[in-house]
């Protein structure tokens, strides 16, 4: 089995989501190490980006910390090949946008993800329908490419995002950017249960989850919970001591996932 599919294999899995190079390159190695100690079972590493069209403010502003820092793409790789040689058994998931993915052509980044010991990629601005862009060179790498599913992604559309998608697949709860507002827990169960009836990978849902209260009720019925932003305002208000409210954090939303069921 995969790292990724033994993270779900456990029962419903916190996945949790910071900023790569935020708030400096060198100081999200340690927010990472938090994450993990706490209780995270998958972790999503961001790729900061100037035009993050899905991101809330607080994302917003942790892309420009960290590009404001100088972190490349390099950094990211760096960043993930230091966290694999520390977390051999923990997943690590890069999250972006594609332009930093395929500027260099799609093999190059496959390689350098399967080089650094990364598990999988969710590009957020590569529909389906555009999978030649990436998808193949991720999966002749075995890197998985998790796909994301909306408010709006009828019965019509979700057999083609989720072909070729591996891993998860993500389910935005809401109709709008990360950090903002939240879905209402029935749409999200009812949403859950018409996916999984399709779908034979795990579904973690996200956006707008930012309490263990709210992560629980979502984790009574979805095989996943990601959390993002409420962790990013930590880092924004901690900055390079953010490690211990983070792991705080992360350990109780751990807790409340972890026993949901």
């Amino acid at each position: 089995m995969t790292r990724l599919a033994n993270a779900f294999a456990k029962g419903p899995a916190l996945v949790t989501f910071v900023t790569g190079g935020d708030p400096t390159p060198g100081a999200t190695a340690a927010i990472l190490d938090a994450l993990v100690a706490g209780g995270a079972d998958v972790i999503e590493l961001g790729m900061p980006f100037t035009d993050p069209m899905a991101d809330g403010p607080a994302i917003q502003c942790a892309n420009l910390r960290s590009l404001g820092a100088g972190t490349t793409t390099a950094d990211i790789f760096r960043i993930a090949a230091n966290f694999r040689a520390r977390h051999p058994d923990v997943p690590l998931v890069l999250m972006g946008y594609a332009n930093p993915m395929i500027t260099r052509g799609p093999e190059w980044f496959a390689n350098e993800c399967q080089k650094a010991g990364v598990d999988g990629v969710i590009c957020v601005d590569i529909p389906p329908e555009e999978d030649p862009e990436l998808g193949p060179a991720l999966r002749a790498v075995g890197v998985s490419l998790i796909r994301l599913a909306t408010p709006t992604t009828d019965a019509a559309r979700l057999p083609a995002v989720l072909d070729g998608s591996s891993g998860f697949l993500y389910y935005v709860s809401v109709a709008g950017i990360t950090g903002m507002q939240q879905a209402a827990q029935t749409s999200i169960e009812e949403a859950v249960a018409r996916i999984k009836a399709s779908a034979t990978i795990p579904v973690a849902v996200g956006f707008g989850v930012r309490t263990p209260e709210q992560a629980a009720a979502i984790a009574r019925h979805a095989d996943g919970v990601v959390v993002g932003s409420a962790l990013v305002d930590l880092v924004a208000k901690h900055g390079a001591d953010a490690a211990g409210p983070v792991q705080e954090l992360t350990r109780a939303l751990a807790k409340a996932v972890h026993s949901a069921r």
